[in-house]
């Protein structure tokens, strides 16, 4: 168990002792862990692995500093920090390794990340918070180097907002905001982009955040003569330095130096959690025993004499110097610990194999008995056989070895009519029921309260409604959201004080406050940072991107973290991040994105939801506002100025998330599109009836998910030929809705007319209302497609247009 103090000086010799030789039984315990960890991949047990030898001691200091309510946002070097606040056991460690499905057993993702890999069960079982101040918290780690320090700045900002801004709730989530967030990076990896974004933001904001540097002079083989300026990142960073004007708090210390570690970090953390100052701990001198992990030794790139130093300064070899000569131990009482400590260490180990390894053998027994009563009645009774001895001979088989093998042996037995066939068929179903979900289960939340079940309210208007602006619908609605919910907060480049570049949030910073309505710098992969670490800490953000195009920037973020955070968590994490941004049809290549193909398959685990106007996209935010999953809404950048009616019912109505929205009926043709472009597909449908030509429209209104009840089919159904119109790039959102249409919900059976689609030029769209016209799908080239579906129809009554 970690034991909080706030200096050695509080406590007796004794007890400081007791202290740090638990902090020494810590480091132990870790290295070990990671030496049988490499053993067990060599050895086929695991399958790759990533360790924390060599930064055991600095992380024993941090953990010292680490207090509830605090939050980690980290990196896969992290073991003994996590073990030292007791979030992780060594029993865990190798259930990690093994990829263990089962959440008790593995509980940093349940086998679904590498080792090295660690969180914090933050959600109750029905999806509510737990009290978050009362235990130690850890975002969940991913993999791409850096992608960790957005969201640490949103961590740590959430503390800020919490202690200025005392209209917000902060039950279960702060107390006056003397949280700190803690992140850990590697020396090389603050060579990326994302690094240097947050140390300015940070800088600017003055947010609590501790940023640790690991620095073992090395980026997997690359020395830091290649990665970093000076090869010292604290040097370089010195214009960053505090003065008579805020900016960052610099330390430097080595990684073996226990006392001065801890005293160190101490500071640190007094520092941050009272004033509110970003520090930055660079850890010098630290060694990488194994390498950087088990595909590879690093003898491959280091000298001997880095070897020969490397083993001279462990940290754990200097620490145990240090006991030594301090009288905390004799070399007798340590070796007793740390030949208990590896007995603990191996039982573990064999314990966590033995959970992993017995219910995969009882269903491999169980798929022999099946097989061997198959071969006894099929007149293939070899090939079956041969099977089943092949499945014999795996001694620690793989669930794959198993499912592979049982589901190979069905084609042997085709057109035979057995019952041990039917058995083993409804075994094989039931196996792939039973194993499926826990390898496939919360991309979204399965909750009661999932965005998806929210559901519609339609907007509501006076006899003789009010004719507005649609920034004016989108504005009033966010007024009355920010009224109703105190959590709730918007920020971007230009949303405060002008109220962002389209007015939609004209005068609420001076009614709801620069912290509310906030201004940010031009830096899109933190605002989306900030936006995840207030949604992991209670707070509603709404991250502003300015448009659509400039969502590449923080794409990164949002795929590999914000879309994938529940599912890697399986649902013990969430971040309802509205990310808000606009988009579609405007001027040339740069402010006329429509870039949905990629972002449908990148942002899986996300909303993407894409509003024909400013009334359904307000829906939108008041449905999201009721739920708690992360979604984009892409507003329609040409229809700020549109006219549209004001609902009564602002803040009240909902747009449904999965529904699409039927606008016109009609008989000969199902035309499905989306966004500014569904304007222009209403206004061809008038035009097309003057041919005689009666198309239905279907506004599919959000892309993911598109169409959960399946109605797009009914209208096929009943029209018989289906066009969708995008103004994606070719292959892009409309492959992805005819996949959708004809294969996921059937509607391939049903037509008369080969299904088509109208795209965008593969071009990005040229500058201009030619440059727009020629670029992307017009008027006349949605008419003359779909004449030319029903003169292929019928070309007596539709005679060849052109």
């Amino acid at each position: 168990m970690h034991t909080e103090t706030d200096s050695q000086k509080d406590i007796t010799f004794n007890d400081f002792k007791t202290q740090v030789l638990h902090d020494y039984r810590i480091a132990v315990m870790s290295r070990e862990c990671s030496f049988l960890g490499r053993r067990e991949v060599l050895t086929g047990k695991a399958k790759f692995g990533i360790f924390g030898d060599g930064k055991e001691v600095p992380q024993l200091a941090m953990a010292r500093a680490f207090r509830n309510g605090d939050f980690r946002s980290g990196y896969y070097r992290d073991q003994t920090f996590m073990m030292a606040i007791g979030g992780l056991t060594a029993k865990h460690f190798f259930a990690g390794l093994y990829a263990h499905t089962d959440i008790e057993k593995e509980p940093m993702s349940a086998g679904r990340q590498m080792g090295g890999h660690f969180l914090s069960h933050n959600l109750n079982e029905d999806g509510s918070w737990k009290n978050l101040t009362t235990q130690k918290n850890s975002s969940s780690d991913i993999s791409p180097t850096a992608a960790q320090m957005p969201r640490l700045l949103g961590l740590a900002q959430a503390s800020k907002i919490y202690r200025e801004l005392e209209s917000t709730d902060s039950s279960n989530f702060s107390e006056n905001g003397n949280e700190v967030a803690w992140g850990t990076i590697g020396n090389a990896s603050t060579s990326e982009g994302l690094f240097f974004e947050t140390i300015n933001a940070a800088g600017v904001l003055q947010v609590p955040m501790i940023i640790s540097v690991w620095d073992d002079m090395y980026g997997i083989s690359v020395h830091a003569r290649h990665q970093t300026t000076k090869e010292n990142i604290s040097e370089i960073l010195k214009g960053f330095q505090r003065d008579d004007q805020p900016g960052l708090e610099i330390v430097r210390v080595k990684g073996w130096d226990y006392p001065a570690l801890v005293e160190a970090y101490e500071s640190a953390g007094k520092l941050a959690r009272e004033e509110h100052v970003p520090v930055l701990i660079h850890v010098l001198e630290l060694t990488q025993p194994q390498g950087h992990s088990t595909s590879g030794s690093h003898e491959r790139y280091k000298n001997k004499e880095r070897l020969q130093w490397e083993k001279s300064y462990d940290c754990n070899l200097k620490m145990k110097e240090w006991l030594l000569e301090n009288g905390f131990a004799t070399d007798e009482e340590l070796a007793a610990l740390e030949k208990e400590v590896k007995r603990e260490v191996r039982e573990a180990k064999k314990e966590a194999w033995s959970e992993f390894i017995s219910p995969i053998k009882s269903k491999k027994k169980e798929a022999v008995a099946l097989l061997d009563s198959l071969a006894g009645k099929s007149a293939n009774k070899s090939f079956v056989n041969k099977l089943k001895n092949d499945l014999i001979s795996i001694d620690e088989p793989a669930k794959k070895d198993i499912i592979s093998l049982t589901r190979r042996a069905l084609r042997y037995v085709l057109h035979e009519q057995l019952e041990e066939k039917d058995r083993l068929i409804s075994w094989v179903d039931s196996y792939l029921a039973e194993e499926q979900p826990k390898y496939s289960s919360h991309l979204y939340s399965e909750l009661p309260g999932k965005a998806t079940a929210i559901p519609a309210i339609a907007p509501q208007y006076a006899d003789d409604p009010e004719l507005v602006d649609g920034r004016i619908v989108i504005r009033d609605n966010f007024d009355k959201l920010f009224t109703r919910y105190s959590n709730a907060l918007v920020f971007g480049e230009d949303s405060g004080n002008i109220g962002d570049v389209n007015q939609g949030l004209e005068g609420l910073q001076k009614k709801f406050g620069e912290i509310r309505v906030a201004d940010t710098g031009i830096r899109e992969a933190t605002i989306l940072g900030q936006g995840i670490g207030m949604a992991l800490r209670g707070l509603r953000p709404i991250a502003e991107i300015q448009y659509l195009d400039y969502i590449l920037y923080a794409l990164q973020t949002m795929s590999d973290d914000l879309a994938s955070l529940h599912y890697r968590t399986m649902g013990k994490q969430k971040a309802p991040v509205i990310v808000r941004t606009r988009g579609h049809r405007l001027e040339g290549i740069w402010h006329a994105g429509s870039q949905m193909g990629g972002l449908i398959h990148l942002l899986r685990g996300i909303y993407i939801l894409t509003p024909r106007n400013m009334t359904k996209a307000a829906g939108f935010y008041n449905t999201l506002m009721e739920a708690d999953e992360p979604a984009l809404i892409i507003e329609s950048l040409n229809g700020y100025r549109l006219k549209e009616r004001l609902p009564e019912n602002l803040g009240e109505f909902r747009t449904p998330i999965g529904k699409i929205d039927v606008v016109k009926e009609g008989k000969d043709i199902t035309l499905l599109s989306y966004g500014s472009t569904f304007r222009i597909v209403e206004q061809v449908a008038k035009d097309l009836l003057e041919v005689g030509i009666d198309a239905e429209l279907i506004d599919a209104q959000t892309l993911l998910p598109f169409d959960i009840h399946h109605e797009t089919v009914d209208s096929v159904k009943k029209t018989n030929r289906l066009l969708i119109v995008d103004e994606d790039v070719p292959g892009g959102a409309s492959a992805y809705l005819m996949q959708e249409v004809l294969e996921k919900q059937g509607g391939y059976q049903y037509l008369d007319s080969a299904p088509q689609t109208l795209s965008a030029q593969a071009h990005r769209p040229a500058y201009g209302t030619d440059g727009d016209y020629f670029s992307k799908p017009n008027a006349e080239d949605i008419f003359e497609k779909v004449y030319a579906i029903m003169h292929e129809s019928n070309p007596k009554k539709y005679p060849k247009l052109r």
